[in-house]
């Protein structure tokens, strides 16, 4: 399984000439013969990258929205796709995007909107809105309830490895999610992780949470300020990546 980070707030310093950063996200990932768009951040930034680092998204199988939001959505209506492809996202996103945009992406692409959990290749699942139960995360945003957030699940050998894009639902609350819908243990964990220091009780109940879980494989970026991310690299060794980086997990 390779992650190629497409869009994020920073260019990785290996590709730093190559590729381009704004604010955002978006990831691809190839599995099991199998190509996904996760997230396509706010302009063509993605696109930009994916050429830079060899990536033919016209192979893309599915495309999956973690969220609603600007700097995760914004690139899907900047496209270059020859043909439409498969797009599968909380069905909240179509209500809330204005009229224009909503046409935009039901006649530009094939949608499957679900707020189940969808096993929509073996061993990959979106995991449908998401249960907040951990005590320690909001799981809002300004206001909303952000029923849309969501993210990727991919079982292997090792256990189940994670994908998010901004976890506004909770990135422990989308773990929890992912282990009882995979059966399996963690085994990594990557994406945005909406941790702030001015939200002690989240930053501090996922060390916790993380630490008890004893997973090795953490890489936190986009939505997690400086200072949380020192700590993690303290606690955990994380490695940030950035846009133009890949990870591959076993």
């Amino acid at each position: 399984m390779k992650i190629t980070i497409l869009c994020e707030n920073q260019a990785g310093h290996d590709n730093a000439k190559m590729c381009l950063a704004e604010w955002g996200f978006s990831a691809f990932i190839r599995v099991n013969g199998i190509n996904i768009l996760l997230d396509a951040g706010h302009t063509d930034v993605y696109r930009h990258n994916a050429e830079r680092t060899g990536i033919d998204l016209e192979k893309t199988d599915f495309i999956v929205l973690s969220h609603l939001h600007w700097d995760h959505i914004g690139g899907l209506l900047n496209h270059s796709f020859q043909e439409k492809k498969r797009l599968i996202f909380h069905p909240d996103i179509l209500e809330k995007l204005d009229r224009t945009e909503a046409d935009t992406i039901n006649s530009d692409y094939l949608i499957t909107a679900s707020v189940h959990p969808l096993e929509f290749s073996k061993g990959i699942y979106f995991l449908g809105q998401i249960p907040r139960t951990s005590s320690f995360e909001k799981g809002t945003h300004k206001g909303d309830p952000m029923n849309d957030d969501t993210a990727l699940a991919v079982k292997t050998d090792k256990g189940v490895i994670v994908i998010t894009g901004c976890s506004h639902s909770g990135i422990c609350n989308i773990c929890e999610y992912a282990k009882k819908i995979s059966g399996q243990n963690l085994y990594a964990v990557i994406g945005g992780f909406h941790l702030f220091k001015d939200n002690p009780e989240a930053v501090d109940g996922t060390a916790a949470y993380f630490k008890k879980e004893g997973i090795d494989n953490l890489y936190p970026m986009h939505c997690i300020d400086m200072p949380t991310l020192c700590r993690f690299y303290s606690e955990f060794a994380v490695k940030k990546l950035c846009a133009g980086d890949s990870v591959v997990l076993d």
